[in-house]
């Protein structure tokens, strides 16, 4: 694992960024950068960004397979920081949270908003493992731009 960090600013304030990151239809919008059906879910119908709550970060391949992401939410403080830690993988509707392919992810993917007087920075400090060094270093920061265009382009 190689932990990578990306920043990017955003003028609009803290709280429209940090909604707009983690909203359902806003993140979906980000977030299609990495992979044009991403979505986020839980036990529930939608996932919760509450603090201890199991969230899966999901997707189809190329093939049609959903596949994703099990996490759960370590932190959160609106508007200021949220951590999230992997434990495995989701394939199809199994997650994998054990053993070779789950450890290859397990990990933090954590988001910091700075406030700046109109402008919020927002670091991401996230674990990588090595095979998605160069695809993370890539897509990241194509992804806060898009974040960026959208928290810029909507009023309030």
């Amino acid at each position: 694992m190689k932990k990578l960090q990306f920043k990017s600013d955003i003028n609009a304030p803290a709280a429209k960024v940090y909604k707009t990151m983690i909203g359902k239809e806003t993140y979906k919008q980000w977030t299609a950068v990495f992979n044009p059906s991403s979505d986020f879910e839980s036990g529930n119908v939608e996932g919760s960004w509450e603090k201890g709550s199991k969230i899966l970060f999901v997707g189809t391949n190329k093939e049609g397979k959903r596949e994703g992401m099990v996490g759960f939410i370590r932190e959160n403080t609106p508007n200021r920081f949220v951590s999230i830690e992997y434990k495995g993988i989701l394939d199809g509707d199994n997650e994998i949270t054990s053993g070779p392919a789950a450890e290859e992810w397990q990990g933090f993917e954590n988001y910091s908003f700075e406030n700046n007087g109109g402008t919020t920075t927002v670091t991401v400090d996230i674990d990588v493992n090595d095979q998605m060094i160069d695809y993370f270093r890539e897509t990241y920061p194509k992804a806060l731009n898009k974040l960026k265009e959208i928290c810029e382009a909507q009023p309030g």
